[in-house]
């Protein structure tokens, strides 16, 4: 039977936390367009998922309204980074019939 053995250096219970990765501009635009989102009136309280690549936002969702839907997209454009916006929220009890 073989056993590894550490070497004399190597302390495995003595690890040192690993500095965090740098957040990257997609994220960073992410961020800032989901925090004027939250700060806005009209898009506060809705679940609105942000996913940005490339600079590009892509909104999704279930929004209430067609004005909320608008007003998100209009925030996502005005925050500075934003290369285009997709917007694909949908309006709520608006289903596609087969």
């Amino acid at each position: 039977m073989v056993m590894p053995w550490p070497f004399p250096d190597h302390q495995p219970w003595d690890a040192q936390p690993q500095p965090s990765a740098p957040v990257d501009a997609d994220g960073r635009l992410a961020v800032l367009v989901a925090q004027r989102l939250a700060g806005d009136w009209s898009t506060r309280r809705r679940r609105i998922v942000v996913t940005v690549q490339n600079g590009v936002v892509i909104l999704t969702g279930v929004v209430t309204d067609p004005q909320t839907r608008r007003a998100a997209a209009e925030l996502a454009w005005d925050t500075h980074g934003v290369v285009d916006v997709c917007n694909a929220l949908r309006l709520a009890g608006s289903r596609r019939h087969r």
